[in-house]
């Protein structure tokens, strides 16, 4: 099973997030670095999503991405994916 976070946006100009993205990037790096990460990006629309390989790595990166805390995402959610559906 994997967790996916979807963000809401929160209305955030794009120099704003522009501003803080150098930031979110450090923070998403370590977390692909570390395998944690499946994918990760903002859907076409507004709003993002990240999928991660486990509960204990959405949580951690919720409480460390500069978007989330600086409010840039207007809401997010945690949910579990059941992938194996797809093998």
């Amino acid at each position: 099973m994997k967790y996916v976070v979807t963000g809401e946006p929160s209305g955030a100009s794009r120099d704003a997030i522009m501003a803080v993205y150098p930031r979110h990037k450090v923070v998403v790096d370590a977390f692909v670095d570390r395998g944690e990460v499946v994918g990760i990006g903002p859907f076409g629309d507004g709003g993002n999503m990240a999928i991660f390989r486990s509960l204990e790595a959405a949580e951690a990166f919720t409480t460390q991405d500069p978007f989330i805390i600086e409010g840039l995402v207007g809401s997010f959610t945690i949910r579990p994916w059941l992938d194996e559906m797809l093998a």
